[in-house]
């Protein structure tokens, strides 16, 4: 998998002047689209977009320190239709426009060219199990939340708060499999996994029953899911999983992320500070 992901990037750098083409760099490295973008974020720690604009503008930068070419020349070929909208994003990365940065030669900000290879830690296991789900029902509340990679989610607490007790066990009653009781689901990410980036967050259990009128409803296709245990300081454990999963657990397994809601079962100790948590997360064999 890691040989096949430094195929793409490779790719990636000898076409980085030409238009993004995903479903290329992901048939490359032999996965959809969906789990690519996935995995290069996780991996990266960024998401795709991101690091080809800070790659592009790396190189761009380079060329208007050296002086052979005229700036728009320099926006034109990095895909810039102006030197306006060039000198903004120039000066978004490296903090000073093109203009100043050729006539002072100012120190510019560098994005590495990225590659992956494999960290053996071996510190700690990883407890997962392959579950086969028939079609199924997400019953619940929803609302429209901001990505949070570290700590708790003000947003997603607000939410919770604000939800009727008599709702939630309305809710409650009609979960009727696994995962059994309350979930936490995700859905709907907008693009990417940067922080702030909006996705649907779900209060509700996993149901084969009609759904009442007055709660959300989400259809969900039969398929395999992933589970993976954790237990651990809370929400710090299970973010960390989610990392982990994608880090880890993804290159070294015959699976791929395939579209559908990722969703956690999360008992948390009396006192808040730790809990037992199942990640499930929608895959398929590669």
């Amino acid at each position: 998998m890691l040989e096949r992901l430094n195929q793409a990037m490779d790719h990636l750098e000898r076409h980085l002047d030409q238009p993004l083409d995903v479903a290329e760099l992901a048939r490359i490295a032999c996965v959809s689209e969906h789990h690519f973008r996935r995995l290069f974020s996780a991996l990266a720690g960024m998401p795709l977009s991101e690091y080809v604009r800070r790659r592009r503008l790396t190189v761009a930068g380079a060329e208007v320190l050296s002086g052979d070419a005229s700036l728009l020349a320099v926006a034109v070929r990095w895909g810039y239709g102006s030197n306006e909208a060039f000198a903004r994003a120039f000066r978004a990365v490296h903090g000073v426009g093109p203009q100043e940065a050729r006539r002072t030669g100012a120190i510019l900000r560098a994005q590495p060219r990225m590659s992956f290879r494999l960290v053996v830690e071996g510190s700690a296991s990883m407890e997962y199990r392959i579950v086969a789900k028939e079609a199924f029902r997400l019953a619940g509340r929803k609302a429209r939340v901001p990505l949070v990679h570290e700590g708790m989610n003000p947003h997603i607490v607000a939410f919770i708060k604000g939800l009727d007790p008599g709702t939630v066990r309305r809710i409650e009653a009609l979960s009727d499999q696994e995962p059994r009781g309350l979930v936490n689901v995700s859905d709907d990410l907008a693009g990417s996994r940067a922080e702030g980036t909006e996705l649907d967050y779900w209060h509700g259990v996993v149901t084969g029953a009609d759904v009442p009128a007055g709660l959300d409803s989400l259809p969900v296709a039969a398929g395999d899911w992933a589970v993976f245990r954790s237990s651990g300081a809370f929400p710090q454990a299970l973010q960390y999983l989610w990392r982990d999963v994608f880090t880890q657990w993804f290159p070294s397994h015959p699976y791929e992320s395939r579209p559908g809601p990722e969703m956690s079962r999360v008992r948390v100790a009396a006192d808040g500070r730790t809990a037992d948590a199942e990640l499930w997360i929608p895959v398929r064999k590669v």
